[in-house]
């Protein structure tokens, strides 16, 4: 039987593309004969619909920005908006959690259809063998290099599937997909086993690493070896991980490292540019200047040119915008939460309060009646300003928040915080914008950055029993945070001015003036990596402050085997601000999510729900 591609059509016209679709479903809106594209020209095409899957999930239920499940789930941020709005996501939020839930079966939806589209290539690419073989592609020949790419992206949309569902889900391979057009996989054996798909992802990560080229130069936003192997650390990190009932914990931690060690060496991006940290941890989310710092090791590139919003929003164009704030209005989803604006209060040293003493101090902002007062003179980790927006500070360049201008839609549900590392800057609106919506931006959304790297690499040392090499490692990152700080801005013009704050700078014994608000930042010092928990503890704060609001924190808490007791202590700490909280309970066990019942029920007994929520 004939097979026909329907969803190229939409890549290589740039038609919108839809935000999620059904289990490994294909859409009718228009067709091509397979036949017709089994040439260097047509695979391109079929390579290029692929890719855009990555911007297929642009809405808060799917999207690989991940912001309801990292953030949200994970005590970072509050949904936002208003309560009744969204009744699937305030579930989430208060952790309600069922297997019905419709964010689970848009996620589930959005994780097969990459994988459909992965497998799509590679069912295409071993039909035009000999075609392909005789091509020259980057370095190697086209036939290799298309079929690395699609195993790049095969393994990861699985991976998504596993930081979500945990990794006894179905392997959709290359024999399984030529099985039938919706092929339908078990993920238990004969004996009702569960079946782990770990290795299979890393056998896809490591045929891309082996086959990727080291650099792009026809299509630069295509993944390198170099992004090819991150994200397989990141599966070595997550596999080594306790996972409860997810088959996790075997130990890859050398592994881990031995790879860790070859990317910081020798990693580039498609430029050519070897890996490093940005200059500043606010040009990494500046459109014009984030995507090439030599920072990103595997991104989501936004369009700069057409007239689509789906394509530069990884979020959509209006979920997670301001209200009206912003010029053209947002619906006010995702919203810091008041425990991690706490989080960046710092010591006397610049550094943050471990034992959740910051916890006992006042909120940063607090409500005097209904209009929000920032308290500026607290000292704060400088990175705050670049990860949220504050009330009475300079919020890129459009103004300095008030209650009066609708930055918060309903702030008894949301809490005073808005999110902010992925918002355009106003200046932004035209050449750095495919469009003038809300959200729409040219600047890429980060899956993994060099920091990443450099604090997994911190990781897998404290795991194999170098603590102080670690130190190192996590003090990169931190001095780092040290080369920006927010100024204050006229309120009129935007324009810089003076201030009484200061950005204490503790990392090169200097001050600066004229901050938007008291800043202060130093380094660990070495007795903290004196012992395995010392440097533990380091690292994961580290990473929360760090990644702040970028999708990962419910995932580490979870690898790390902590979520029930660090989620549980969030929920009655944002209780006595937000009383949505104040039912809710986290079960420890809840390290992975529900397979969605929908999609049991659909596989009429093939597929089974996962151990923790059986």
């Amino acid at each position: 039987m004939k097979k026909y591609i329907t969803y190229i059509i939409l890549a290589a016209s740039g038609l919108a593309l839809p935000s999620c679709s059904d289990f490994l479903d294909r859409r009718a809106v228009g067709t091509v004969n397979q036949e017709d594209l089994l040439n260097k020209e047509g695979i391109d095409k079929v390579i290029t619909g692929m890719y855009s899957s990555l911007h297929n999930t642009a809405y808060f239920d799917c999207t690989l920005s991940n912001f309801a499940y990292g953030d949200v789930l994970g005590g970072s941020a509050n949904k936002g908006s208003t309560y009744t709005d969204q009744a699937a996501f305030t579930s989430l939020e208060t952790y309600s959690i069922t297997t019905d839930n419709s964010f689970f079966t848009q996620k589930w939806a959005s994780v097969y259809e990459g994988v459909h589209r992965a497998n799509d290539v590679l069912s295409m690419a071993e039909q035009a063998k000999d075609i392909l073989s005789a091509e020259r592609g980057e370095e190697k020949d086209y036939y290799t290099e298309a079929v690395a790419q699609a195993r790049f992206m095969r393994g990861l949309w699985l991976f998504e599937g596993v930081k979500i569902f945990g990794a006894a889900i179905p392997y959709v391979g290359d024999a399984e997909y030529a099985s039938s057009v919706n092929p339908m996989v078990s993920n238990v054996d004969e004996n009702g086993n569960y079946i782990y798909i770990w290795n299979r992802i890393v056998e896809d990560l490591k045929f891309a690493y082996d086959n990727l080229p080291d650099t792009w130069t026809y299509d630069q936003g295509r993944y390198n070896k170099w992004a090819a192997a991150g994200l397989l650390a990141k599966v070595y990190v997550y596999w080594s991980s306790p996972y409860n009932g997810n088959n996790g914990n075997e130990n890859h931690w050398e592994e881990a490292k031995t790879l860790l060690e070859e990317i910081i060496a020798n990693g580039k991006d498609n430029k050519g540019t070897h890996y490093q940290l940005a200059s500043s941890y606010e040009d990494l989310f500046i459109a014009g200047v984030s995507d090439w710092t030599g920072e990103s090791v595997v991104d989501i590139p936004m369009a700069i040119s057409g007239k689509q919003t789906n394509t530069n929003a990884i979020n959509g164009p209006f979920t997670t915008a301001m209200v009206g704030a912003l010029g053209t209005g947002g619906w006010g989803f995702f919203q810091p939460s008041y425990e991690m604006a706490n989080s960046f209060i710092v010591d006397k040293n610049g550094l943050p309060y471990l034992n959740k003493a910051y916890q006992q101090m006042e909120p940063l902002t607090t409500m005097n009646g209904t209009v929000p007062q920032t308290d500026l003179s607290v000292y704060t980790d400088p990175r705050i300003d670049v990860v949220m927006g504050r009330f009475n500070v300079p919020y890129w360049d459009y103004s300095i928040p008030t209650i009066l201008d609708g930055w918060v839609r309903d702030i008894t549900n949301g809490g005073p915080y808005m999110n902010k590392k992925d918002i355009p800057r106003k200046a932004d609106k035209g050449s750095l914008s495919v469009s003038t919506e809300t959200a729409s931006t040219a600047k890429n959304f980060h899956l993994i950055r060099f920091a990443d790297i450099l604090l997994w690499y911190a990781e897998a040392l404290i795991e194999t029993g170098d603590y102080q090499k670690a130190g190192t490692y996590i003090n990169k990152v931190r001095e780092r945070a040290s080369q920006f700080y927010l100024k204050a801005a006229d309120p009129n013009t935007m324009k810089e001015t003076t201030s009484p704050y200061v950005m204490e700078d503790l990392v090169h014994g200097q001050t600066g003036k004229d901050a938007a608000s008291n800043y202060r930042i130093g380094l660990w010092p070495s007795a903290q990596f004196s012992s395995k928990e010392g440097a533990i503890e380091a690292l994961r704060f580290e990473r929360k402050l760090e990644l702040a609001l970028e999708g990962h924190r419910w995932f580490d808490l979870a690898r790390w085997g902590i979520a029930g007791e660090e989620i549980n202590n969030y929920i009655n700490y944002e209780k006595q601000y937000l009383t949505k909280y104040a039912r809710s309970y986290y079960e420890p066990k809840w390290v992975t999510l529900p397979i969605p019942n929908s999609q049991i029920l659909t596989m009429e007994g093939v597929l089974v729900q996962g151990p923790n929520w059986k």
